[in-house]
């Protein structure tokens, strides 16, 4: 197989794996949404061993951890390798409002998919307005609460 040798692109090349390398953690990519009563956390990990992701809650602190080792083989000369091994780091504060001790995980095709159930008191409701004689329902959204006794309601 010939090949054409281009000083210019060996060098861009050599100069990007300078510039661009991170000895550390790398971030792993991710989308956060809110499907009805959850949220759903979709973290991109393909040729991730599912036995080398840990994820953990501290608090309100979530943390997902994920090694990717290559495999090298004896005696083979590399061309090109592109894809990055090491571990993947991604955390997040979860706020107030959610249910830690209801987070569930699976992975799938390469994403790991997070389930964040939304607490009970932090679900949109119905008030009722009650003014003189007659009674009038209203839809509204708790906020949150900033004293642990203290809940206020926003109309919608």
């Amino acid at each position: 197989m010939a090949m054409k040798f281009d000083p210019f692109r060996e060098l861009d090349r050599v100069a990007g794996a300078l510039l661009e390398s991170r000895p550390g953690l790398r971030l792993m990519p991710m989308d956060l949404y809110r499907e009805k009563d959850h949220y759903v956390l979709a973290a991109d990990l393909p040729g991730i061993d599912p036995g080398s992701v840990d994820i953990d809650v501290d608090g309100q602190l979530l943390t997902i951890r994920a090694e990717r080792t290559l495999r090298s083989a004896e005696g083979v000369k590399w061309l090109t390798r592109e894809r990055e091994s090491g571990s993947f780091l991604r955390q997040l504060n979860l706020g107030q409002g959610v249910d830690t001790e209801g987070i569930s995980a699976r992975y799938e095709n390469g994403v790991l998919s997070v389930m964040i159930p939304v607490i009970e008191r932090a679900k949109p409701r119905k008030i009722e307005i009650v003014s003189g004689e007659s009674s009038v329902e209203s839809t509204a959204v708790e906020a949150p609460a900033s004293d642990a006794g203290r809940q206020e309601a926003v109309e919608a």
